[in-house]
């Protein structure tokens, strides 16, 4: 909400200086983001003083004007028919910036330079006088800035409202807030109609066939009004707070808009087939073109304003293409109303609309003030549009929309907020916010009715909010919660997750936390087969936006996604994680499985550059440690990592991707994200993923530790190198050979694969070396090579294998 404070003074003094406005605003929740006066920009626009003008040498309509700026003299070209020798008029140097966000530039006009532009008083926006330059007054000081020569300054407040506070979405409602803080009241704009002779009743009618949607509609129908530009007060005010001037009626709409919080609406009268507006749900699959020139599909449960035969507008969102203000209007009807704010919420959602209108509706509008806006709006367009406003107006209530009284007990205001405020403190607080307050018999009641404007107060608790923020925040003791010092009695589940996470964290990977939501389109990018499970995704039914419209099914998008984020920002070595639920359905109508998985990424290179290594990129293999690692602090064995099926593969890259086994259960996956996968996420740096399912690893994780005395004798190592087909898998023989339990076998593993020059078409070269200890004594070479050689033995019969040369 943009505040500005010479609008804000016509309801209420402020007398204090704005610093202090914006500190006292955000102590009472409105939380002040910014301060600045809009009438800065003028810094660099100078009182001039126009020393010659003489005749432009290749245009007819221009001149050359030399303009005195107090330390210096600047040649100009100017097409101003009133630009005369010694007069005084505001002068815009190179580097001004206009509101319209126009940069002044050094420029050559016909052959001739010009250091700047002589200005008039609507490229100044300071006036409505377009038919030449602005002449200023002779005692002004040359050289000046024209904000300060003119004594211009208006301070914009631009306030970040929650969602609970509608009320405040006007001017009107900060200055409520203001007049509460400084104990001063709030002056309303004096209402008079001039109504003619002829009764609306015999023009017009209104008929609600949606009362839950809409439980209030008023009209009122001015006829004879001419359309035009708004007059230089109202366009300024709208500029103030960011609003473009269109037309007379349309910018007293606005206008009524920011001084009340009520959204208004104006149609041409004429155009209503009937003369008259019915308010119902539209049929399904109905087609509407908005005022912003597009065609849209409606559903079946969106509101719409009708006349006669057809709809004309979408309820509290947007006005249709075939009612609005033209320039050949000349009777208008002025709808006010009130609309519920979930039905608003929801169409403005399915249509990708989001208006100052629907921004209003959605939080709730005063039911009890759509009367007074529209009559406000009545009679400025009488006043600025001419016309007649014809006797009596519309107003269609079929449901009362009335706040309930709250009982409080000051006793629990106080243990909640840690005061020890009287009954009477409490009372006169909220009667300085227009609440009505009933002292009751009983000296720790209060019953308290909110105005109509206060749609967001309804129990005890927003009671203590409003005491609480009018007291100051800052003059609330601090104040320890009175309640138990018990430790949290955490499942089993809960601390396996933190477990999980403490050591994703002691590997150097980040957690990212991302929404359960995600976008519908996610599979698609992720390259899902057609019957993957993965596919069938629950639709939210309200979704915030349509990047959050279904529920994951996978972690996988989360990451991609904040690895692309992270991208943009030049932050190219990543090492995430995270661990959250997934939720599959099974295709019923019931509660879909949750599952809680963990997913990481590795991206970039291996390790943090330092002076004394190379940087080198990360692969697959370091991935796979890290999994590894987590495996080994969890105690968790039996564990395999094997080549997944190149048809399967989906978003990661065939031949380049594992399964992840423990106990011979399936866990997760892990590999290579696939390029086309990369390029539908827009990432152009290759990235490594892994996903598990945790529900299915906490069987295997393992408490107990096991030790082994320090080894007495020594090691000793041999290695074996032989040659198998290319599917043949590395860990299938790193697992028969464990198998085999051989004696004074230690350890084995693998430290080299290759194919290419001497290896045979179709086969590759492995080469593992076997550890061999014993406990008992320093091994000789024959006793290992026994060993040894049994080993070797095996490999010909289980895997075909044959050794080199």
């Amino acid at each position: 909400m943009i505040v500005s404070l010479s609008w804000l003074k016509e309801y209420v003094p402020v007398e204090m200086a704005v610093s202090e406005l914006a500190e006292g605003l955000t102590m009472a929740g409105l939380e002040v983001d910014s301060v600045s006066d809009r009438y800065a920009w003028l810094e660099t626009v100078r009182v001039g003083r126009v020393l010659s003008v003489s005749a432009h040498p290749n245009a007819d309509r221009l001149k050359l004007c030399d303009v005195d700026l107090g330390d210096r003299t600047v040649r100009v070209v100017c097409g101003a028919p009133n630009v005369c020798q010694d007069m005084l008029a505001p002068l815009a140097l190179p580097g001004t910036r206009f509101p319209g966000g126009m940069v002044l530039a050094k420029g050559v006009i016909r052959g001739e330079a010009s250091e700047g532009m002589l200005c008039s008083e609507t490229e100044l926006e300071l006036g409505d006088d377009k038919g030449g330059i602005m002449v200023l007054p002779p005692d002004r000081t040359v050289g000046e800035a024209l904000n300060r020569a003119l004594g211009l300054s208006d301070p914009v407040i631009e306030i970040d409202l929650t969602p609970n506070r509608p009320d405040c979405l006007s001017l009107i409602g900060t200055a409520r807030e203001v007049a509460a803080m400084s104990g001063h009241r709030v002056t309303l704009p004096k209402i008079r109609l001039p109504e003619g002779e002829k009764d609306i009743a015999d023009f017009a009618a209104v008929t609600i066939d949606a009362p839950d949607h809409c439980p209030r509609y008023a009209a009122r129908l001015i006829e004879n009004v001419k359309i035009g530009p708004s007059p230089f007060w109202l366009q300024d005010r709208l500029i103030s707070v960011g609003l473009r001037p269109i037309s007379n009626i349309v910018d007293i709409t606005n206008f009524v808009m920011m001084e009340t919080g009520q959204p208004l609406h104006a149609f041409d009268f004429d155009n209503l087939a009937e003369h008259r507006i019915v308010v119902r749900t539209a049929e399904a699959g109905e087609h509407f073109t908005t005022l912003d020139g597009k065609e849209r599909t409606l559903s079946g449960d969106t509101l719409m304003i009708c006349d006669g035969q057809k709809p004309v507008a979408v309820a509290g969102v947007m006005g249709g293409l075939n009612s609005e203000i033209e320039a050949t209007t000349t009777r208008v009807l002025i709808e006010s109303a009130c609309f519920d704010p979930a039905s608003v919420r929801k169409t403005a959602k399915k249509l990708g609309l989001n208006t100052d209108a629907s921004h209003r509706f959605e939080r709730g509008v005063d039911p009890d003030g759509t009367l007074r806006a529209m009559d406000r709006a009545a009679q400025l367009m009488v006043e600025v549009a001419g016309g007649t406003l014809i006797r009596g107006r519309i107003d269609a209530h079929p449901v009362t929309v009335k706040n309930h009284p709250v009982d409080m007990r000051v006793s629990a205001i106080n243990r909640r907020l840690g005061t020890s405020l009287s009954r009477d403190e409490m009372a006169e607080m909220l009667a300085g916010i227009e609440f009505e307050v009933r002292q009751e018999a009983d000296a720790d009641r209060l019953t308290v009715l909110a105005p109509s404007f206060r749609v967001d107060i309804g129990r005890t608790e927003d009671i203590s909010e409003e005491i609480a923020r009018l007291r100051g925040y800052n003059n609330i003791p601090v104040t320890f919660p009175p309640l138990p010092a018990e430790a949290p009695n955490h499942t089993p589940q809960f601390v396996f997750r933190n477990r999980v996470r403490d050591m994703m964290a002691g590997f150097g990977f980040a957690e990212a936390i991302s929404y359960s939501f995600i976008s519908d389109q996610s599979c698609d990018r992720l390259c899902f087969k057609a019957d993957d499970p993965r596919r069938r995704m629950l639709t939210i039914l309200n979704p915030l936006t349509e990047d959050q419209s279904v529920m994951r099914t996978t972690l996988i998008p989360g990451l991609l996604e904040t690895m692309q984020r992270n991208l943009a920002r030049q932050n190219r070595n990543l090492k995430l994680f995270e661990v959250g639920k997934i939720f599959l359905s099974n295709g019923q109508e019931r509660l879909p499985k949750e599952i809680e998985m963990l997913a990481g990424l590795w991206t970039g290179t291996r390790s943090d550059t330092a002076w004394h290594t190379a940087e080198s990129a990360c692969d697959f293999y370091d991935l796979k440690g890290a999994v590894e690692g987590l495996f080994a602090a969890l105690g968790v064995k039996d564990t395999e990592f094997t080549a997944h099926a190149p048809d399967e593969c989906d978003n990661t890259r065939p031949g380049h991707t594992a399964r992840i086994l423990a106990g011979g259960q399936a866990l997760g996956i892990i590999g290579e994200v696939s390029p086309q996968v990369l390029k539908h996420y827009d990432l152009k740096q290759t990235a490594f993923i892994f996903e598990l399912n945790l529900d299915m690893l906490a069987p295997f994780v393992s408490d107990c530790k096991q030790a082994a005395p320090i080894p007495k004798y020594p090691a000793t190592d041999r290695d074996i190198t032989i040659i198998v087909d290319r599917s043949v898998e590395a860990s299938a023989i790193l697992s028969y050979v464990k198998g085999l339990k051989a004696p004074l076998l230690e350890d084995i593993f693998l430290f080299d694969v290759y194919e290419g020059e001497k290896i045979p078409e179709g086969k590759k070269s492995i080469s593992f070396r076997l550890v061999y200890r014993s406990l008992h004594k320093t091994l000789q070479d024959d006793d290992v090579t026994e060993v040894h050689q049994q080993i070797s033995d095996q490999l010909p019969v289980q895997f075909n294998a044959v050794f080199p040369g």
